[in-house]
């Protein structure tokens, strides 16, 4: 048994670095810190003196408010000693491969609270649900505010979990520890957090498992002191702004003016019936199991306190109008770890019941079917949205096979969506090869000629039809009107999916994306067969396979030599 909890524990950080391989891009709202941890590994922090240093990407692209740097200078300073061994080695993956190990380690913590407190049963199921959830397992290694919170949160409610073997008095103090973690992962990263610091030192109290004055309050004194003293000492250098606290402007921005509308809303019951769902996956695994470990009184005890602190966090945060599933990923151990009771309850009464026997059964099936969904449609379906990051790379091929001397750079203008859809500066070529990028977004810089003149190469937005051109096109050939440009690439991005008739070609151009990454060409081809197999032989001529479509070009312009 002890076996089995380790092999299946394997799969989580497996898993985690199998998505980040796939899929090593990142997107539009990953760009601060990814960008940060770039300018900090290549330049370290920035000077006082030099606010409008244009080597950082946040001085040039501050955004809407500002964001904490301290895990991107955690992550930057923890990559050099692996970037030192090898200087060919992909650096963007390596502080996202560490980030993602972090957060592998805090679900396998996690896991082994489980087992101490419930048995191995239940950690084995609750791995095997985490490990079938797509959203937390994608996500882990992504430079997002809330995943480098996710980490802290949930060895916090590790330290909430029941241990039999330690005093009460050590249970008093992991239960003031987690409270100081949750407060400083509020203070630093995420200020929603504050709610569920709120609930969770109100249950506390309400438990007698914490008292007011030696644990929450001295808890909260020593969380401010930690956290502001990490924020805005790092943060007030980094932005050039003294003092500066980052989530705090962002909760007066977002929270006390309320700007967080203008991303748009969603109704009240939007977690419930829409991200939680969308979070857990299985949907036996809140249809089934939560009510079966809410239920049997054997699990019911355990349960409530996983439960009733973080949905109360859920209803409370539901007021706010923006509502992201990211937003709410803290509870989704708690909650996974109550499903994980029930089942574990089914999985043990199995042949004594015919209601376990096939409850526990479904459970399995279910969870296969989850698992499968999330790496085998899901995967490859989010792999393929980072057209920008392929364009970018394309570029850079066709450009080093076109030239013999590798000081021979371009100048590159990067569109809206290709920066929205991986482009990074961890993929842009040294400004000592000869290369420059600029990524303007002012409209009427971008309607004069010398502007658009200054390019060698243009990343646009592209469409299914030929004729297409999008408003930075459209600009360029209205200012440019003696200049000649071709179509070097264009680069497909997911659009759905397509359900295949009798008679209709396959492409599989994203799942043979996927394969390639694992196993190579071999494996690409291998999936072409047995696809085509299974066609003729099962599905007389049917098939479902991931849709894509154009979504940007690389334009090049022609030069008289």
């Amino acid at each position: 048994m002890r076996n089995a909890l380790y092999l299946v524990g394997l799969i989580v950080p497996i898993l985690i670095l199998i998505h980040l391989f796939v899929a090593p891009y990142t997107k539009v709202e990953e760009s601060f810190h990814v960008q940060a941890i770039h300018d900090i590994s290549n330049h370290g922090l920035p000077s006082l003196q030099s606010k409008f240093d244009l080597r950082y990407d946040h001085f040039a692209f501050p955004g809407a408010v500002p964001r904490s740097a301290v895990g991107a200078l955690i992550l930057a300073k923890l990559s050099q000693p692996f970037a030192a061994l090898s200087d060919g080695i992909n650096r963007q993956i390596l502080a996202r491969a560490i980030l993602g190990m972090y957060n592998a380690g805090s679900l396998l913590y996690f896991a082994h609270g489980l087992q101490r407190g419930f048995g191995q049963t239940v950690a084995i199921w609750y791995l095997i649900f985490q490990a079938s959830q797509f959203h937390v397992i994608y996500y882990a290694s992504r430079p997002l505010s809330n995943m480098f919170a996710f980490g802290m949160t949930t060895i916090a409610s590790r330290l909430l979990l029941p241990d039999f073997t330690i005093p009460r008095i050590d249970a008093r103090r992991r239960a003031r520890l987690s409270l100081i973690l949750l407060a400083i992962a509020g203070i630093i990263f995420r200020s929603e957090l504050a709610l569920f610091v709120v609930t969770q030192t109100i249950f506390l109290l309400a438990m007698g498992r914490v008292r007011l004055i030696q644990d929450a309050i001295i808890a909260g004194i020593i969380s401010l002191f930690v956290g502001l003293q990490l924020t805005v000492g790092i943060d007030s250098i980094f932005w050039n702004r003294v003092p500066l606290w980052p989530e705090f402007d962002a909760f007066l921005f977002n929270v006390v003016s309320g700007q967080s509308s203008e991303w748009g809303t969603s109704p009240w019951y939007f977690y419930f019936l829409n991200a939680l769902p969308r979070l857990l996956l299985n949907p036996l695994v809140y249809l089934l199991a939560i009510p079966v470990a809410l239920r049997q009184p054997a699990t019911r005890q355990p349960a409530i306190p996983l439960l009733t602190p973080t949905l109360a966090f859920v209803v409370l945060y539901s007021i706010q109008p923006h509502k992201e599933w990211r937003f709410i990923i803290y509870v989704i151990p708690s909650l996974t770890a109550v499903a994980a009771l029930g089942a574990s309850y089914l999985w043990n009464r199995r042949s004594r019941s015919m209601f376990a026997c096939v409850s526990s059964r479904l459970l399995v099936f279910s969870s296969l079917a989850a698992f499968s969904l999330s790496n085998f449609v899901l995967l490859p379906a989010s792999a393929a949205n980072y057209p920008g990051a392929h364009a970018l790379n394309a570029l850079h091929h066709r450009h080093a096979l076109a030239v013999s001397d590798e000081l021979d750079g371009a100048s590159v203008y990067l569109g809206n969506l290709a920066c929205q859809t991986g482009i990074t500066r961890f993929l842009q070529q040294s400004p000592g090869l000869g290369w420059s990028y600029d990524k303007t977004e002012d409209k009427a810089l971008k309607s004069s000629h010398a502007f658009w003149n200054q390019f060698d190469y243009v990343i646009v937005e592209a469409s299914s039809d030929k004729d297409y051109r999008d408003n930075d096109e459209t600009r360029l050939r209205r200012v440019l009107q003696d200049s000649d440009w071709e179509t070097t690439e264009v680069i497909d991005g997911f659009a759905g999916v397509s359900i295949l008739r009798p008679g209709s070609a396959a492409n599989g151009a994203a799942e043979r994306r996927l394969l390639s990454v694992l196993g190579g060409e071999s494996a690409a081809n291998l999936y072409d067969q047995v696809r085509d197999s299974v066609r003729k032989v099962l599905l007389r001529g049917w098939w479902v396979e991931l849709k894509m479509r154009p979504k940007l070009k690389v334009l090049k312009r022609i030069r008289e030599e």
